[in-house]
């Protein structure tokens, strides 16, 4: 039996840091300091999720007419994600660095 290895359009990878910052793992530690600090980053995933919800079930329809998952409301979709992955490896201590405020990488 031959196994292929599917291709998927969208990938998740975090790097092992070499380093990490002593002061951030002790705010870890206080974990409301970190959640304070990401609020404006919840304030926007929430209300990014509620347009991601939208655009899902946009694409959901597009997918059942066309047979085809429209390239911007994927590019939405994953970015939504791609955001909140990156706001939530900051907060459990994954990375050091801030998160950025954007959808791309």
């Amino acid at each position: 039996m031959a196994t292929t290895k599917v291709k998927y359009p969208a990938d998740l990878s975090l790097a092992y840091p070499e380093k990490s910052s002593r002061v951030l793992a002790l705010l870890g530690v206080l974990f409301l300091f970190k959640t304070i600090l990401l609020i404006p980053h919840l304030i926007i995933l929430w209300a990014l999720s509620f347009i991601q919800a939208i655009a899902v079930y946009i694409g959901y329809w597009a997918v059942l007419i066309t047979g085809k998952y429209p390239r911007g409301l994927f590019d939405f979709v994953v970015g939504v994600e791609r955001w909140n992955f990156r706001a939530t490896a900051w907060l459990i201590g994954c990375v050091d660095s801030y998160p950025p405020f954007r959808l791309r990488a």
